[in-house]
């Protein structure tokens, strides 16, 4: 059976493609390196992580870039021998703009190497190619309508793309302006007994979330939508686990099965607020020939039936659910992020000393251009994270430990840093919609101490620190004695309310990670030997 979601944690928007026996996932990023993510598989049940696509600043720019913008929505297909892969880095979505300049680039494989992007246009966001069966390949994309008291997603917009030339070609057509369920965004389309079927997310990417499905015998439209109503959605349904069931990208196997990807999220208490984001869930489809594709009951299930021939094997759990990272390896393991800028040699050091990361210090927690944060998804409720961190601070400006991570303005941060009199303290920051404080009552004195065991533990809506001044030994850790509210670090939480627009939430998910500041650009830097993610 495949047991959703397939991708826990923060992997929202999934784009996916099969070449041959393999399978791909690509998920947002948003404004974390690297950008857009990428799962393997051979039977849709067991899912690898690659790692990220877009690696460096040639391909990808995040410097200053705000929280839940850059990578939204990309796309993955393949022709002419090449994966092509389309993203969208989105600049704001504040006042109705998005500023959403889309770029393409391909590689003969996933591993690269990707070619300098394409810049297109910048019309809208969710943008997808198609390729028909006549040779052409055609981009799709929402249409934003930025004029107050028009609709801001104004349709479906499609216009061809030359990959010769590498550049679009020809007229826009609006070919779909959505149901009255509005929001009408992230456009797939794809080629079926003689059909063109076009599936797009409708409802907003909330509880109102679904895929609505239109087809027409001409790629240019005119698209009747399914009188059956959504493909899927978990809307009305707060009994469901998974909900926000929207946003989704078929494939077929070779044996002729249909599958449908979407986004799924699983809040902690029924419609209340999901720390984990939004995740990937797959669910099986039904296509009789000539009739509309259907999923049993219109609802995302947990379990669905695997594929034909599909394996039935008990592997080891997955990086992403359990690792013990030594440091031992020249770059970041693929289960690494980090923040708004690529990890490159100027602050991401795994030479200067054997098994172990160095971590030069960067800008402060609210700052978007340099900061020093390696992190990683949570994918489950209870989990725990542990770090050993060797740091001398000088003064009260560096910092370095390990942090319960949302966006730059919801977090939580125990950390190492000096007193006034230089002593090495212990404490935590927390951070609550942009308001920075102190834990009362956590500040411990280090002593001569300078390598500490330092843990951050999830238990469903509980947080909780911990530490250890003999991390080595295996010693008794000290728990600081006070839990935190783990759901602010959630999409619901970060939401932005302003009068007269659409509500702005976020759309990432909670981190755990490894975080340096220097902020009097002093030259500091913290050591970390050994990372450890376990969930329950």
């Amino acid at each position: 059976m495949i047991r959703n979601p397939v991708l826990p944690g923060f992997h929202p928007d999934p784009s996916i493609l099969r070449v041959g026996s393999d399978y791909y996932i690509a998920t947002s990023t948003f404004e974390w390196y690297p950008g857009v993510r990428v799962h393997h598989s051979t039977d849709l049940v067991d899912w690898r992580p690659l790692g990220g696509v877009l690696t460096e600043r040639r391909l990808l720019d995040l410097t200053g870039t705000a929280d839940s913008c850059g990578v939204w929505a990309p796309n993955l297909t393949y022709a002419d021998g090449l994966f092509h892969l389309l993203y969208t880095d989105v600049a704001t979505f504040a006042g109705g703009y998005w500023d959403p300049q889309n770029y393409l680039v391909t590689a003969p494989s996933m591993a690269g190497p990707w070619s300098d992007p394409v810049v297109l246009h910048g019309r809208g966001f969710d943008a997808s190619l198609f390729h028909d069966e006549d040779g052409t390949t055609w981009m799709l994309s929402m249409c934003a309508d930025w004029r107050p008291g028009r609709n801001r997603f104004a349709g479906i917009s499609i216009q061809r793309y030359d990959r010769h030339e590498r550049r679009l070609a020809g007229p826009e057509h609006l070919i779909f302006e959505g149901t009255e369920a509005g929001l009408t965004e992230a456009p797939n389309i794809y080629r079926n007994d003689g059909w063109y079927y076009l599936v797009t997310a409708e409802g907003g990417t909330t509880w109102t979330h679904q895929v609505t499905v239109a087809r027409s015998r001409h790629l240019l439209g005119p698209y009747e939508v399914d009188p059956g109503g959504p493909l899927l959605t978990s809307a009305g349904r707060p009994d469901l686990t998974l909900q926000k069931a929207g946003h989704g990208s078929l494939v077929q196997t070779s044996a002729g099965d249909w599958y449908l990807a979407h986004l799924a999220a699983r809040p902690y208490p029924p419609s209340g607020r999901c720390v984990l984001g939004r995740e990937t869930a797959l669910q099986k489809v039904d296509w009789p020939a000539g009739g509309w594709p259907r999923i049993h009951d219109g609802i995302p299930a947990e379990h669905v039936p695997a594929p034909s021939g599909a394996a039935a094997v008990i592997g080891p759990p997955s990086s992403e659910q359990f690792e013990d990272d030594p440091f031992e390896a020249p770059v970041l393991g693929v289960n690494w992020s980090t923040l708004r800028r690529p990890a490159t040699p100027d602050w991401i050091d795994l030479s200067a000393r054997p098994s172990h990361l160095r971590i030069r210090g960067g800008q402060s927690p609210m700052a978007r251009h340099r900061p020093s944060l390696v992190a990683r998804r949570v994918t489950a409720r209870r989990c725990t994270f542990e770090a050993t961190c060797e740091f001398e601070p000088r003064n009260h400006r560096q910092l370095a430990g390990v942090t319960a991570y949302y966006n730059s303005r919801n977090w939580y941060y125990l950390h190492m840093t000096a007193d006034d009199d230089g002593t090495p303290v212990l404490d935590v920051l927390c951070c609550d919609s942009g308001r920075v404080t102190a834990a009362p009552g956590m500040r411990t004195p280090l002593g001569d101490v300078r390598r500490v065991g330092l843990r951050a533990r999830l238990d469903g809506p509980a947080l909780t620190f911990a530490y250890t001044t003999d991390p080595d030994a295996g010693s008794v850790w000290h728990d600081l004695g006070r839990s935190f509210d783990a759901t602010t670090l959630s999409d619901e939480y970060a939401v932005t309310v302003v009068p007269g627009e659409p509500e702005a939430w976020g759309f990432t998910g909670a981190f755990v990670g490894l975080w340096v500041q220097d902020l009097g650009a002093e030259g500091g830097y913290a050591d970390f030997d050994r990372a450890v993610y376990r969930t329950d």
